[in-house]
């Protein structure tokens, strides 16, 4: 019987890792690597278990701050020679996928939030919102249960520039006078 998919063996498991990992922006644990590599029903968790440290130990990975890894030069390098080895429908779910990773990880840099328990027992809520350059918007709510700072926050994170737009609209809409 013929396998199904188009990974089959461990060298294509580790090309497919330094794939992701010269196009990936930022340091990622084994799950993430997990996450943005299951693009082919034939790959494994353990297969990655596997590679991994395999691959940290030849030098084209390297392992950094909290289990996270980095490809390293000699990876790359590797990769440039053998990325056309990664078959096009697993590259092109696997670039997606990688692309929406690096979208979301630029934009958590710019969104901060930080909850804070305050002396009389309810919270602050500490918001920001920046470019690359400085803070566009730094705002700090009162919530009265950790629970309503969580959600607070959650919001923040998720509706970050469209709180930003509206509180900009209302603070420089110029009222119209009567006639």
């Amino acid at each position: 019987m013929e396998p199904h998919g188009f990974i089959h063996d461990m060298l294509d498991v580790k090309l497919l890792i330094l794939y992701i990992m010269a196009r990936v922006m930022y340091p990622v644990d084994l799950q993430k690597i997990y996450e943005l590599s299951f693009q082919d029903d034939c790959l494994s968790y353990f297969d990655l278990a596997q590679a991994v440290p395999q691959m940290v130990a030849s030098g084209h990975l390297e392992e950094v701050e909290g289990g996270r890894f980095v490809i390293t030069e000699k990876g790359r390098e590797t990769c440039e020679v053998t990325e056309d080895a990664v078959a096009y429908p697993v590259m092109q779910r696997a670039q997606a996928a990688i692309e929406k990773f690096n979208r979301a990880m630029r934009r958590s840099s710019f969104v901060k939030t930080n909850i804070v328990k305050r002396e009389g027992g309810d919270f602050s809520v500490q918001l920001s919102l920046n470019d690359e350059v400085s803070d566009l918007l730094k705002m700090e709510l009162m919530a009265p249960t950790q629970g309503h700072a969580r959600r607070l926050a959650n919001a923040f994170e998720e509706n970050a520039e469209l709180i930003y737009r509206v509180i900009m609209d209302q603070l420089l809409a110029q009222k119209k006078e009567d006639t």
